[in-house]
This record gives structure tokens, sequence and C-alpha cells, in this order.
């Protein structure tokens, strides 16, 4: 008996600091296959809810209705209910440093036994340059790694992300994750955000910072 295999599809996983576009060049991709009257599916991080739970909003203005995870999403089976219903071209995930170790493999899967392409934008490091899980998962078995740039206050290529506090001064201590947007990190490359946090570390404490 013949076998019919699946047609080779990839995982891909763009990454790069905070205010790169990600967002937005995941929706330009997403735009593309629908203009040519393919299906998607897209998915965003639950937790991230700066411009409405359930929605891919890039910082100049475009935006999407998305599937949420959380945790214990099992997007195999979602993705695989809805290609049923309407057979995908692609799926998009956004805020994919989120991602469960368990979700990459499953996404993984996914390409491989479906044939649907998985196009995965995120965070590379956080504010401690710490890979988040998500994509330390992706950058060990995604097919395609795409860095996309942003630019630091120098000019030079920023790759790391600042976190800072009301005032606009460095954040060395914290959870890994505190979702937040220009107010709250800064694109910068790696010789500037090491000086800022070190000044940081540095810097005399505030009389009463633990009263």
């Amino acid at each position: 008996m013949r076998v019919i295999a699946h047609p080779m599809a990839k995982l891909y996983f763009y990454y790069a600091s905070m205010n790169a576009g990600k967002s937005t060049t995941l929706l330009q991709a997403d735009f593309n296959y629908r203009e040519r009257g393919m299906e998607t599916m897209l998915w965003t991080a639950a937790l991230d809810d700066r411009y409405g739970a359930g929605q891919v909003t890039s910082r100049i203005g475009l935006m999407a209705e998305a599937h949420k995870f959380d945790p214990d999403s099992d997007m195999f089976a979602a993705v695989n209910a809805e290609h049923l219903e309407r057979p995908l071209a692609c799926v998009l995930v956004d805020e994919a440093q989120f991602l469960t170790r368990a979700q990459v493999l499953e996404l993984a899967r996914l390409a491989d036994e479906t044939g649907i392409p998985v196009l995965c934008y995120g965070l590379r490091t956080d504010f401690s340059a710490e890979l988040f899980p998500g994509s330390a998962a992706l950058l060990g078995i995604a097919d395609a790694l795409v860095e996309l740039k942003a630019v630091c206050e120098c000019g030079r290529k920023a790759t790391m992300n600042l976190r800072v506090d009301e005032n606009g001064r460095a954040v060395v201590e914290g959870a890994q994750t505190e979702i937040g947007g220009n107010d709250r990190y800064v694109a910068m490359c790696r010789r500037h955000f090491m000086a800022k946090r070190r000044e940081a570390a540095e810097a005399p404490r505030e009389v009463g910072a633990d009263a």
C-alpha cells in the first residue's frame, strides 16, 4: 500500500528585542496568506492583554483577532480541530517566548505530521539576558531562525531588553515576566544594556527605600 506523505513544512522562529516589529511582521505574513485565499490561524499569549485579550496588535496600528494560549493549552489538538473545519495554510504564534517547551514540541510535531508551516515570533531573552523557556526550545529545534532588527539609542543593532522603572532607571531584579511596552522596556545593544545595569546595581539605595 502506498503511503501518502504530507508536504514538508517548517517550524520558524522570528526573534528580536522589543520594538523590532515582530507583531507587524506576523500580521504582514498573515495578510499575504489571506490575500491569496489561504486560511490561517493566529495565536497569542493570554497573559498579554495590553491591547485587549486575544489580539495581535502592532505599534503601527495593525490588529487581528487571535486564539489565546496559556501553559495548559493543547495547541496541537486545537489546530488539528480547526484544520478539519477549514484547511489551514499556516499557523502564526505571537509572544512565542511564553510557550512551554512541551508546546514548542507540539508545534514542531504539527509541522512534521500535518504539513502546516508554523511561524513563531517572540523575544529571545528577558530583562536579565536569560532565555525564556519557549525561546530556548525554539532556538533548539526550529527549522529556521530569523533575527529581526531593532536599533539602540546609539544606532547599533539592539539585541537586549532593558527593563526600566517609572523614572527610566534600569531594573535589575524581579520576576522574569512583567508585561509592558515602551514605558517598561527599552531595546538596547549589549554594550549599553550592560552599562545601564551596572550603573543601576552600583547606585546608592535611596533613604527609606525599604520603609
